[in-house]
């Protein structure tokens, strides 16, 4: 055991020191720091941001509340501005990380490939187990790190607010922001290792993203459909999307289906990984 744990630890800093060398990889950091960094001012300060929102509804007295209500609108009566801001800005976070995971994982084993490398990985002695848990970790360590500045800014704003949002909350949903990243990048993995061209893996694995991310849609409108067969097939299609459950998790509620169902989509990038590569071992031998 301590020999295998050993085995992840080199492939985990050789993977880990190949992004710090990388230019593709500070380019990538540099413009999703500067996006995120746009749309946090936006969604927060900006003049339809959270807190202009919550300052309309304030300044809106019950009269004004009374004369929109007869022209057949709603307006709510108060508005949880920490709480509107963190979903927001998480589910514009994932939608941003959807483009970026893909440009992340695209070179784990296509790069290994091209230089001739990933023959020399599949019959070392380290496992194949090893090598995937190893480079998803490096990965996963890199997106982490990317993803911490944010959380500096989101823990100062959020300290700002009056009453204070309840810590369980942004864990909660900063937690399900790493397992839906986890996800993708394991799948990504998977992808990254059939093919030597990292375009080509980052398009595929793009592509698989969408897949999954558009399965609740698919799924709810089977659902809408008289065929009780097809809707039983929406609710499985459904349950098949990681947006779904991701979504479930940042309202700070705990699912433990929906991390379950995360964490399954990790493990499946990461055991066909080991499998594809032992069959290449097992080909050279």
């Amino acid at each position: 055991m301590r020999i295998f744990v050993g085995n992840i630890g080199a492939i985990y800093r050789r993977e880990l020191q190949s992004y710090f060398v990388s230019p593709l990889a500070y380019a990538i950091a540099g413009v999703f720091w500067l996006l995120t960094g746009l749309l946090f001012w936006l969604i927060l300060l900006g003049p339809t941001g959270a807190i202009a929102q919550g300052a309309q509804i304030d300044a809106c007295g019950a009269q004004c509340r009374e004369q929109i209500a007869r022209m057949g609108m709603l307006v709510p009566t108060s508005i949880d501005v920490p709480y509107e801001f963190l979903q927001i800005f998480l589910q514009v976070l994932s939608s941003l990380s959807l483009f970026i995971l893909p440009i992340l994982s695209m070179g784990l084993y296509a790069e290994e490939r091209k230089r001739g490398t990933l023959e020399l990985l599949a019959t070392s002695p380290i496992t194949n187990w090893g090598v995937a848990l190893g480079k998803l970790l490096g990965v996963f360590t890199f997106y982490t790190m990317m993803v911490a500045p944010l959380l500096f800014c989101e823990i100062i704003a959020l300290n700002a607010s009056q009453p204070p949002i309840a810590p369980a909350v942004p864990i909660l949903a900063h937690f399900a922001l790493l397992l839906l990243a986890a996800s993708i990048l394991s799948l990504g993995m998977f992808i990254s290792c059939l093919s030597e061209s990292t375009i080509f893996a980052a398009i595929l694995t793009f592509a698989l993203v969408l897949l999954l991310a558009s399965l609740e849609s698919v799924g709810n409108w089977l659902t809408t459909l008289d065929l009780s067969i097809l809707s039983s097939v929406g609710e499985i299609i459904a349950y098949l999307s990681v947006q779904k459950h991701y979504a479930n998790l940042i309202r700070g509620v705990w699912d433990t289906s929906s991390v379950m169902m995360l964490v399954s989509y990790i493990i499946l990038g990461v055991f066909l990984t080991a499998q594809y590569i032992e069959t290449l071992r097992f080909g050279r031998s």
